[in-house]
């Protein structure tokens, strides 16, 4: 039986599950060549119109119902003067490759620098060793992803290799990223 994907509250943000519906705020801050420049050339450039509804119709939703993967709309949450708002995704991946990518995030331009992507991966890094009681989480990601990298050192990752990698902006140095849940359970 699949883990469900639970909702996570932290200080500033909600964390719920991904529905298709999220695709409508989702497309005009993920198709942003800033946004999609370092991530996987899986990902289409120029971005469809369609891109994020084909992709949580089509990916994401299927393999979370499989139980393969589990992927969080990242909001700011409802107040008495604000409505919820979408500022971007975060998701597990269960691979079987060779090259393991097991967790990924996105924030819209609008909302970057403000520590919410740090935030975001603390309940979700739990939720893969804790509840899915995960040996290994590796990720892969952009060396020149600064901001990215300082998350990875901030929760006690450890750098494994430099390798190349295909992103969308071309075949660039990626960082591969690591932490064992013996190591993660040490340090929390």
């Amino acid at each position: 039986m699949p883990h469900p994907t639970p909702t996570f509250r932290t200080q500033r943000l909600l964390l719920r599950p991904l529905t298709l519906a999220d695709a409508i705020p989702a497309q005009p801050l993920f198709a942003q060549w800033e946004i999609v420049r370092l991530l996987n050339a899986q990902v289409p450039w120029p971005y469809p119109s369609d891109g994020c509804l084909t992709y949580y119709r089509d990916i994401a939703l299927p393999a979370v119902a499989r139980g393969e993967e589990w992927h969080w709309a990242i909001c700011l949450p409802e107040t008495p003067s604000a409505p919820e708002t979408f500022i971007g995704t975060i998701g597990l991946f269960l691979t079987k490759s060779e090259k393991p990518n097991n967790r990924g995030f996105w924030i819209g331009l609008p909302f970057q620098r403000r520590g919410y992507a740090s935030e975001a991966c603390e309940p979700v890094t739990r939720f893969w060793f804790e509840t899915l009681n995960q040996p290994t989480l590796t990720i892969p990601k952009a060396a020149a992803n600064l901001a990215s990298r300082r998350i990875s050192e901030k929760a006690g990752m450890t750098l494994l290799r430099t390798e190349p990698h295909a992103f969308v902006s071309g075949t660039h140095p990626a960082d591969v990223w690591h932490q064992t849940r013996e190591d993660y359970l040490r340090l929390r």
